[in-house]
């Protein structure tokens, strides 16, 4: 039983649910939820994620050994300048292997690195480190039933159905097919355009000072016109009004565009995931009037040199190279 969890049953001991309900919910027998509240505090009320979850991880270290990361420094030193670029742990494990595969002092795993982090005191270093983590979150939300789309605007005019797109797309076989979607701003005003590539993941950020047709079209247009004419093929996109120009941005970009149906963001699953990265840097709320080009640059770099697991740990930018290298592209 990890953090989440046990965070989770805190939250529903103080809504005052039973052992059995709560083990419904997150998927436990009641009689693991009730051995794991009693073995922290023999009253209900007082149980405490943290104290829980840290009575583990003593329990689980032979004779109070210290954590790797706390006696190693060359390998403490990669792991927090890799946090720090906002790697994953688990990109993290797999990149030591690479950098150093003769190493085994230079070995981790991934819940290890989650394990160092959440054990340490509290301070300013752990609120630091754990900002770097992905989801900073401390609950995950779950969905208990399913939530129909409250999706009430009119379909674009001419527009082509996702439906309708090559197959080649959705196989990933041939590079070149982008997702898209934006990231709305403080107060609605601003937004962030997000481009991914599906092959390679890589990612385009491109600033919207104003938030509309016309500026998105021809945002979009310009820095796509940047990319190889074929690894510009088609952008799946959603039915946002922002798009409502989707003709002249085909035309000038010289790509098709297709449209996800409403309410089916699983259609963009890849710029879905990325849209999740993205906001570690820029939360709900961002003002993205107040972030400079060179900030919303920095950002898209750091996405694009993380080694991805999908990718069998290169970076976006490895694979996007090679393929343009390599002439691997559809003519």
């Amino acid at each position: 039983m990890g953090l989440e969890e046990r965070e989770e049953i805190s939250r529903f001991l103080a809504l005052g649910y039973s052992f059995r309900h709560i083990g419904e919910l997150i998927g436990r027998h009641h009689t693991t939820v009730m051995r794991e509240v009693y073995k922290v505090d023999s009253r209900i009320k007082r149980y405490r994620a943290a104290r829980g979850y840290r009575r583990t991880l003593r329990r689980r270290s032979y004779r109070g050994r210290p954590y790797k990361l706390a006696c190693s420094c060359p390998l403490r030193d990669f792991v927090l300048a890799k946090l720090e670029l906002c790697w994953s742990p688990q990109q993290i494990v797999q990149m030591l292997k690479i950098e150093y595969p003769e190493n085994i002092n230079m070995r981790i795993s991934h819940e290890a690195i989650y394990s160092y982090l959440y054990v340490l005191p509290k301070g300013q270093l752990r609120k630091e480190l754990l900002s770097y983590l992905r989801q900073q979150r401390k609950l995950r939300r779950r969905r208990i039933k399913n939530r129909k789309s409250n999706e009430t605007r009119g379909k674009l005019p001419n527009m082509v159905s996702i439906e309708e797109r090559p197959a080649e797309v959705a196989s990933r076989t041939v590079p070149g097919h982008w997702e898209g979607d934006v990231l709305v701003g403080k107060y609605q005003r601003t937004a962030l355009g997000t481009l991914v590539e599906r092959t390679t993941r890589t990612v385009i950020l491109v600033p919207l000072r104003r938030f509309d047709a016309e500026s998105t079209r021809k945002a979009y247009a310009r820095v796509m016109k940047k990319i190889p004419k074929e690894m510009r093929l088609t952008l799946t996109y959603d039915q946002g009004k922002e798009m409502s120009q989707h003709q002249l941005f085909a035309k000038a970009a010289d790509m098709k565009v297709y449209f996800a149906h409403s309410g089916s963001p699983w259609e963009r699953g890849t710029n879905e995931n990325t849209n999740g990265l993205i906001r570690q840097f820029f939360p709900k709320g961002t003002d993205f009037s107040k972030i400079n080009n060179s900030k919303i640059k920095h950002v898209q770099d750091l996405l694009n040199g993380r080694p991805r697991k999908v990718l069998e740990w290169r970076t976006p930018f490895e694979k996007f190279n090679e393929i343009i290298q390599s002439g691997a592209i559809k003519g």
